[in-house]
């Protein structure tokens, strides 16, 4: 007779305890926040009349506390876009005055703006609180230094006080505090180099990633405006690319960058020549390409009405970069559709994917450049 199986004895099994994921606190200094979250874009701030992105907008709202998805940054220095202080510097009498306008701004429109260019620049400050529901991509905790990578046209800002205004640089050392949106992008500033140098770089870290990104070894590439900070360093992003095989020629309307930028050997030729003479600059050009032109023309120049020169100066099915901020784009379309243009035409926009980290390793790998912005920017 078969025996019976005994029944294995069920032991009851008491509820566990579900497992709780250990996660850090986001690092965000003691201080008030609103509850609610903010649009990433920043439309929350916006006070006009009708719906406008930030940087279109009239005014910002710029006062505490944040809401709890941003970063409040403790403002300590103001670098505004060439274009926007060569403007200010032609329609004031001082420096004093330029940072009176920069503070009526502030107040006026709750951001740095310039009406006339259209343009803003950028701060460097230190992180002062963190929201606790910021859901960004940047990686900070309080206390780290940055500079914000987005324009000061899009920036809340509020100043108590602009200290100092250097026409040099176009910086200004001021107080207050900018918030940064959940869409904002900033770079910790480096160890190795002074902030302000660093600002300067990140200020224009867009043309030289831009350059290297559009340039292919052997090409001929123009360079307008090569003196200044974008231009040296589109200057070397192109003898990169193009390699020995290439050409690289800058020009440049001040005897005195003229010949600072003779001197580090990065161009093959460096023409003395305002750009905003396009017949004279093409002509010039066409001289030293053999009637080829440029394959790569960079406009960097930080004055209006170069355009044409830009566009003269690339051969057929050339690429055009357009990235200062003076440059019109009706006088762009309409000069290349008047002289029969068939150059690929790109506006610059500031940003392109690892930017900062780019120009920070032209300096890294060209030590006289590095010397350069020590020398202009830091001292």
């Amino acid at each position: 007779m078969a025996k019976r199986r005994r029944k294995a004895a069920v032991k009851p099994v008491g509820k566990k305890k579900p497992s709780v994921a250990k996660v850090s606190p986001r690092p965000h200094a003691t201080g008030p926040e609103r509850a609610e979250v903010g649009h990433p874009l920043g439309l929350h701030r916006v006070i006009d009349n009708k719906p406008r992105l930030p940087q279109a907008a009239d005014r910002l709202d710029n006062a505490l506390p944040i809401f709890s998805n941003e970063i409040l940054i403790d403002v300590e220095r103001l670098n505004v876009d060439a274009a926007s202080f060569v403007q200010m510097e032609k329609t004031t009498k001082s420096a004093t005055e330029i940072g009176n306008l920069v503070m009526a701004n502030s107040l006026n429109q709750g951001k740095q703006h310039n009406r006339v260019t259209g343009s803003g620049g950028m701060l460097l400050g230190t992180v002062k609180q963190i929201g606790s529901r910021y859901a960004g991509n940047l990686k900070l905790k309080v206390g780290d230094r940055i500079a914000t990578l987005v324009s000061l046209t899009l920036t809340p800002l509020h100043l108590e006080a602009v200290s100092a205004v250097d026409p040099k640089t176009h910086q200004l050392v001021v107080k207050g505090h900018a918030i940064l949106f959940e869409s904002g992008i900033a770079a910790k500033i480096p160890t190795d180099l002074p902030e302000r140098a660093a600002l300067s770089v990140f200020d224009v870290a867009g043309a030289p990633a831009l350059v290297a990104a559009n340039c292919k070894p052997g090409q001929t590439v123009v360079v307008i405006g090569a003196g200044g900070k974008a231009g040296i360093l589109s200057c070397f992003a192109a003898r990169q690319k193009v390699g020995k095989k290439g050409k690289v020629i800058g020009i440049e309307p001040f005897a005195p960058a003229a010949t600072e930028l003779r001197g580090m050997g990065i161009c093959d030729e460096v023409i003395e020549a305002d750009a905003t003479h396009p017949i004279l600059v093409s002509s010039s050009v066409a001289t030293h390409t053999r009637d080829k032109m440029g394959d790569v023309v960079v406009n960097v120049a930080s004055v209006p009405d170069t355009e044409m020169s830009t566009v003269l100066s690339t051969r057929p099915k050339g690429t055009a970069i357009f990235f200062g901020m003076a440059t019109s784009f009706t006088k762009v379309a309409l000069g290349a559709e008047g002289v029969a243009s068939s150059a690929k035409l790109i506006f610059g926009n500031g940003f392109y994917p690892g930017h900062a980290e780019y120009s920070l390793s032209l300096l890294n790998k060209f030590p006289m450049l590095k010397n350069l912005f020590l020398k202009r920017y830091a001292a």
